[in-house]
């Protein structure tokens, strides 16, 4: 059994004592570990650099030259209002405020070019006719509109930049000038060696050994293009610390031919259009503060302002008052991270470490001015020192390991003051105090980055708790014999991929991993968990424990009476395997080799449905096989249960292959319908569900619900009177038209035509819908709750047929599933687009 390290200690102690625990490296998911232990993720709103990272090299204002809808061979300039990935809405220069004409277009496919790109190949550029006559003088109005703009950049329009992100933008090879640690004025130099999520790893020009990289986020105020130094008439050397590893004439050489280098492929200046101007100070020479310790950030100390530089930059050094004290220095900037006025400290009750060489045991501030003679600096010196970003505590994120940059580790927020982080990081080999950040640092980042980025992330370990004690409440390992029949709630494929055994360990333990197991094998989890409930003996000594599972989009909990001696242990897995009409050896104590005791290998498919008779409601088409009765099967009302946590509108949609079985179908849940119906028989893998499966955009039917809004045009292929086979499971499936002005008529066909059924049909041609049309197909999908994004987004039918699945969950924020489940529906009515309108 498996166990989350750092946070189920307690959990730990009460069922693991007696036993051997080690710790084990396995996968880590973030969204399972936060459902497991309740924990929650920092607000990816609070990492600015990370949001500032993920916004398109296009900025709103821009003008480009664009290709005129309406005339062929002519263009106009055009401004971006806004931009979702490498979509841009654009504006004809002319329309003012007049939002109707906004269109939206594909950078990557669209024909953009720069402004003066029109002058340049002697192209026509001229007014769309909608707005032709409202300016007498064109050539006037053009130069007014766009004077002091700013254009397009030609390299994200064309070549291999097109299109790309900021960040994108660097690339391995790139070229950077790099402030020296110790002198503001000094720059040299640095090579991108690699770029995650913009967070790069850099080596100096001329130096070849790894041990001196360094790692910055592209947005460090450290960084500057090639040529910055020389224009701003700084001194372009070496740095301080690296100076004797080569000769000055080396260091020439060197710089000269990354130089030489970086020309052939510069650097897009829009990669520094996001970086902070730096704010003047108010420090002065003698001034005492409080700082987070640059060496060591896991305490904070007194430090002193021992140089300004100018009115930008500033040097502290760390007190120490010991005679062979070597200094530590380190040059900030009024909005430096980690630097605190005096008094701090007492005021948000955080230890402050005592200056080295100071003899009194109790540090106090006053005496401590008073024995040095300075002064301590205004707080007018130190801005937004309050300010949390939304931070709290126990709160999770991904942060840079202070003594090893390179690794980023799962982290725990311990406590929050004014605008410093403390936080745990998990995972370490050797453990380390919490470490302090600023809220504005770019060492922290959102859960998933690392897995956004590819990058590995050091995480919690497991603890792997083996039994070694025979005790009471101890049981054998329990087995998994994957040839017994599994019952009709049960996957059969997923059950061969379980391991084969689970245990030994506490009976309660042993026996909620492998539940959980089972549960994850089903075709509809919610329904097992249900079926587990109804598993008690009033003479069990049992314990409650809550199982949960997931299932399209929907998550189930339910608590279960699981028993905890090892008597008792075999019993109960037998009536699990009872109640759920499995083989009473697919799991338990018993090991079943070749051939189950039960022949169960040889038995019909209904040979267990004996344990329904406990059941009440219509019997499963099983039993009706027995009875010889294959008619109609009734209906009963669907009882309530509170295993069902989050409510999610769904329509079931049969346009992506699945691996599940046909019986998935059998069992049909919807927590906002109470109507529940059910099959109780397997049915084969040739079934026409998986026919189905290979033909997209079919919607099979909700069941007693009626379309929403938009109404419902059947066309069958071979239409006649209604018909029904009502000797079968199987289903029938309709396609949806969208009409806004139709009653909906259903019309049945035989199940064998599941290839002939008609696809998606339009009314009117989706290139002229306008925003409220897309809202309102959206809305009558099984989508609609999404329908607000496309309002919000002003996504019109040109823009609707440009998304694709990767620019969907990019600019809506959605995840995986409800991504794919909406280009389902775009992808409908692309088809039905091409098929009707597109020639």
């Amino acid at each position: 059994t498996l166990n989350w390290v750092g946070t189920t200690q307690n959990f730990y102690s009460a069922h693991f004592s007696g036993m051997d625990c080690v710790e084990e490296e396995v996968d880590f998911n973030w969204e399972e570990y936060l459902e497991e232990t309740g924990a929650t993720a920092a607000p990816h709103t609070s990492f600015r650099h990370v949001e500032l990272s993920l916004q398109s090299s296009f900025q709103p204002g821009m003008k480009l030259e664009v290709a005129n809808k309406g005339s062929l061979d002519t263009y106009w300039v055009a401004t971006i209002i806004t931009t979702c990935g490498q979509l841009l809405l654009l504006r004809y220069c002319g329309y003012g405020d007049d939002r109707k004409a906004d269109f939206w277009c594909d950078v990557m496919t669209a024909e953009l070019h720069p402004v003066g790109w029109c002058a340049q190949n002697n192209k026509t550029l001229q007014p769309p006719e909608a707005i032709k006559e409202k300016y007498s003088d064109w050539t006037e109005f053009l130069i007014k509109e766009l004077t002091g703009s700013r254009t397009a950049p030609a390299n994200l329009l064309e070549g291999p930049l097109r299109g790309k992100n900021t960040v994108d933008l660097i690339v391995v090879g790139c070229i950077l000038e790099v402030r020296d640690a110790f002198e503001p004025s000094v720059y040299w130099a640095a090579r991108v060696q690699c770029n995650v999520g913009g967070r790069l790893c850099l080596s100096y020009v001329g130096v070849n050994d790894s041990a001196y990289d360094m790692w910055m986020f592209y947005l460090d105020t450290r960084l500057r293009p090639l040529g910055w130094a020389k224009e701003n008439n700084l001194s372009l050397k070496p740095p301080t610390d690296l100076c004797d590893l080569r000769s000055s004439s080396e260091w020439t050489e060197a710089l000269d031919e990354a130089t030489t280098e970086a020309l052939k492929s510069p650097l897009p200046l829009e990669v520094f259009k996001d970086h902070a101007d730096l704010s003047t100070h108010s420090f002065r020479a003698g001034m005492k503060l409080e700082m987070v310790s640059p060496s060591e950030p896991f305490h904070i100390c007194p430090v002193s302002v021992t140089k300004v530089y100018n009115e930008y930059y500033f040097q502290i050094t760390v007190d120490d008052l010991t005679a062979e004290a070597t200094p530590t220095h380190v040059v900030c900037h009024a909005d430096s991270p980690g630097i605190l006025p005096v008094q701090w400290c007492l005021k948000n009750g955080v230890g402050l470490e005592r200056p080295q060489g100071f003899e009194s045991q109790d540090f106090d501030w006053a005496d401590y001015l008073k024995h040095t003679g300075a002064e301590a600096a205004p707080d007018v010196c130190f801005p937004n020192a309050s300010q949390s970003r939304g931070f709290c505590k126990d709160m999770w994120l991904e942060a840079v390991n202070p003594l090893q940059p390179s690794e980023l580790c799962v982290a725990r927020i311990t406590q929050v003051k004014g605008r410093l982080l403390w936080l745990r990081l998990e995972g370490l080999t050797k453990p380390q105090p919490d470490c302090i950040v600023d809220v504005e640092s770019m060492s922290i980042f959102p859960v998933g980055w690392c897995e956004a980025n590819a990058y590995p992330l050091t995480h919690l370990l497991k603890t792997v708790c083996k039994c070694l004690v025979n005790g009471k409440y101890c049981c054998s390992q329990l087995f998994i014999n994957h040839r017994c029949f599994s019952g009709p709630y049960l996957n059969k494929g997923r059950i061969a991929e379980l391991p084969k055994a689970v245990g030994p360990g506490k009976c309660a333990v042993v026996l909620k991993e492998i539940l959980t197991m089972l549960i994850n094998s089903a075709y509809k989890p919610g329904r097992v968990l249900r079926e587990l409930q109804m598993v008690e003996d009033p003479q069990w000594n049992c314990q409650e424990e809550t199982l949960k599972a997931k299932y399209k989009g929907k998550s189930y909990r339910s608590t279960m009476r699981i028993v905890r001696t090892g008597d008792q242990v075999s019993e109960f897995c037998r009536r699990v395997c009872e109640r759920l009409q499995c083989c009473p050896n697919l799991f338990g104590p018993t090991i079943v080799s070749d051939k189950c005791p039960e022949n169960c290998f040889s038995q019909t498919k209904t040979k267990y449905t004996y344990y329904k008779k406990r059941k009440v409601g219509r019997p499963s088409l099983g039993e009706n096989a027995q009875d010889g009765d294959m008619s109609k099967p009734a209906r009963r009302r669907k009882k309530r249960k509170a295993i069902f946590v989050q409510k999610k509108r769904r329509t079931s949609i049969v346009g992506y292959h699945t691996t599940e079985s046909p019986q998935d179908s059998d069992y049909y849940y919807d927590d906002e319908e109470e109507d529940f119906e059910e099959w109780g028989s397997e049915v084969s893998s040739s079934s026409p569900r998986e026919e189905a499966s290979a033909h997209s955009f079919k919607d099979v039917p909700r069941r007693g619900r009626p379309p929403r809004r938009a109404a419902l045009q059947r066309r069958a292929t071979h239409p006649g009177p209604e018909t029904s086979d009502r000797s079968s499971p199987r289903r029938t499936t309709r396609s949806v038209s969208y009409s806004q002005n139709q009653t909906a008529k259903n019309t049945h066909t035989k199940t064998e035509n599941f290839e002939e059924e008609d696809r998606l049909v339009l009314e009117t041609n989706p290139l002229e819908w306008s925003v409220s049309d897309v809202v309102d197909f959206i809305t009558s999908t099984d989508c609609a709750s999404l329908a607000k994004i496309f309002q919000e987004q002003d996504i019109d039918g040109q823009a609707l047929l440009l998304l694709t699945l990767p620019t969907v969950q990019e600019c809506m924020d959605l995840k995986l599933g409800p991504a794919i489940k909406l280009c389902h529906q775009i992808e409908r009515v692309k088809v039905a687009f091409y098929s009707q309108f597109a020639n």
